[in-house]
């Protein structure tokens, strides 16, 4: 169901700049320095905030950079990180197609894709997070080493993502194919994942570490 339009949400957005990074392309190669940490996160498609924003304050000696497209949905979590002072998250509420444009080569060192949108239809498969050509970009802004850690409800997606993986510069370095089987109190659940749980669904996940060439 398509969140109804906030009215609040653009102002909002527009009033706090001191968390929204209306133009992240100012900022790309400085986001640390910005942040004051050595480590960058990125959460791409953060939705209303809860993931990144409960690991911000789970890790604090990490930056923790969201990205979202939805104006409505990015309004939400821009209001948690006002809430919740945390001085090591930032938030961009744009399309991560430029997301090539906002981070330099090395900068970020641990990307996060939460339950992405599986765009189930064949001919939209170049719109998956996890696509090559996503993939390749991810490739570029990741640090020596940097991991790709992706969670979803769905198997379809998961199983594409291996495989697309398998054929760009990363190796799998751990897969599970019920992560919620057991606890994991390092990792916070999204808001989506907390509603599979309930449902007995189980949460795919996989770690992807960058090689070097």
């Amino acid at each position: 169901m398509r969140m109804r339009k906030k009215s609040w949400a653009e102002p909002f957005l527009a009033e706090h700049e001191e968390v929204v990074i209306a133009s992240p392309a100012s900022m790309k190669g400085n986001w640390k320095e910005r942040l004051n940490k050595e480590n960058l996160h990125l959460e791409i498609g953060c939705g209303k905030g809860d993931y990144f924003t409960h690991m911000a304050a789970m890790y604090p000696e990490s930056g923790w950079v969201g990205v979202e497209k939805n104006i409505n949905v990015a309004a939400i979590a821009a209001k948690k990180l006002v809430d919740s002072n945390n001085a090591n998250q930032l938030l961009i509420a744009l399309d991560a197609e430029k997301i090539d444009e906002w981070f330099a080569h090395g900068e970020v060192d641990v990307i996060h894709l939460n339950f992405s949108d599986p765009w189930p239809k064949a001919g939209y498969k170049k719109r998956r997070l996890s696509h090559r050509r996503f993939i390749e970009v991810y490739e570029n802004l990741l640090s020596e080493k940097g991991q790709i850690i992706m969670k979803t409800d769905n198997r379809k997606l998961f199983e594409f993502s291996l495989l697309e993986f398998a054929q760009c510069n990363f190796i799998l370095s751990d897969v599970s194919v019920d992560f919620r089987a057991e606890e994991h109190p390092e990792d916070v659940m999204t808001e989506y994942e907390t509603k599979f749980v309930e449902l007995n669904q189980p949460i795919y996940r996989a770690v992807w570490t960058k090689l070097t060439k």
